[in-house]
C-alpha cells in the first residue's frame, strides 16, 4: 500500500476485501475494488456479479462505465481524469482517487504532506529526484507516461498524437534546464556574450543620456518628441530649431507637374 496514508489503509483493511491491496495502481485499474468499497455503502444498487476482476480493458471499461453510472446518480464528485488516470495506471491516480473515496464516504479529511511537485499523473516527480545520468530518455519518457490502453480508449488520431507530443515536448523542457543548470556535463563552452564582462555605464556617460533628455522632452499627449522653440545651450554644443515649409495643394501640383515633364 505505498504512498496511501495511514488512515486511509486502516479504513480498507476495515472493509475486508476480497483482494488485499498491495499495490494501488495495479489492483484499483480494473475498477474492481472500486466497486466492492461502495458495495459497503450502497449494497441495494450494487451487484458484485455485475463486476469482474479482470485485467483486461473491455472488463476495466465496463466496470468503470457501472460506477460512473453510479457517481452520476448520487451526485458523487470524481473527476473523469481521476478515473481515466487510475483505469490507464498512471502514476499517482489510483492513491489520489482512493483518498478522494475515503473523504466522500467517511467525511474525514486526510492528512498528508505538502508534496515537491506538481500532481500531473507523469513521472515527472520521479525523473526530477533521480541522478541525471539515471533520468529517462525520450523514447522512455513515451513508454512510461503513454498507455498502451489509451491508444484503445482514444480512438481519434489527432488526439492521441497531441498527448504524445506534449509528452515529448514536456522532456525537451527538462532537457533543456538540466543543460542550464548544469552545462559541465555536456561540455557546453560558454558563448562570447556570456564571456564578456557586464559593466555599468560610465557616470560621464549617464549625465550624457540625461542632458539628452532634457534637450528633447517627449510629449506625453502625443508620445513623440518635440524641440523647444528656443535654442538650448550646453556647454559648447548650440541646438537651433529648423524651420519646415509645407507645400500648399498649388504647389504640389506644380511641382508634380514639373517632375511630369522632365521624366
Amino acid at each position: 500500500m505505498s504512498g496511501l496514508a495511514r488512515e486511509v489503509i486502516k479504513w480498507l483493511q476495515s472493509l475486508d476485501l476480497s483482494v488485499s491491496v498491495k499495490y494501488p495502481k495495479r489492483d484499483f485499474a480494473n475498477g474492481f475494488l472500486v466497486a466492492e468499497i461502495f458495495s459497503w455503502y450502497f449494497p441495494q444498487e450494487i451487484h458484485m456479479h455485475s463486476y469482474y476482476n479482470a485485467p483486461s480493458l473491455p472488463k476495466k471499461i465496463g466496470n468503470w462505465s457501472q460506477l460512473e453510472r453510479l457517481f452520476k446518480k448520487h451526485g458523487i464528485d470524481i473527476p473523469k481524469v481521476l478515473i481515466d488516470g487510475t483505469m490507464h495506471s498512471k502514476p499517482g491516480a489510483a492513491i489520489l482517487l482512493v483518498e478522494r473515496v475515503y473523504t466522500i464516504l467517511t467525511n474525514r479529511a486526510v492528512k498528508r504532506t505538502p508534496v515537491k511537485h506538481e500532481l500531473d499523473f507523469s513521472d515527472n516527480g520521479y525523473q526530477s529526484e533521480l541522478p541525471p545520468h539515471a533520468r529517462s530518455t525520450a523514447s522512455q519518457a513515451l513508454k512510461n507516461n503513454l498507455a498502451i490502453t489509451e491508444f484503445d480508449t482514444d480512438p481519434d488520431q489527432i488526439f492521441r498524437m497531441q498527448k504524445a507530443q506534449s509528452i515529448l515536448n514536456n522532456h525537451i523542457e527538462n532537457r533543456r534546464k538540466e543543460r542550464e543548470e548544469n552545462p559541465e556535463r555536456f561540455g557546453i563552452r560558454p558563448s562570447i556574450g556570456l564571456l564578456t564582462p557586464r559593466k555599468l555605464p560610465s557616470v560621464k556617460t549617464r549625465k550624457s543620456q540625461q542632458r539628452d533628455s532634457l534637450i528633447y522632452p517627449i510629449d506625453s499627449a502625443n508620445g513623440d518628441e518635440r524641440h523647444s522653440n528656443d535654442t538650448v545651450e550646453s556647454g559648447q554644443v548650440h541646438f537651433t530649431e529648423i524651420q519646415v515649409k509645407q507645400l500648399n495643394r498649388n504647389e504640389q501640383n506644380a511641382l508634380r507637374q514639373s517632375l511630369y515633364a522632365a521624366s
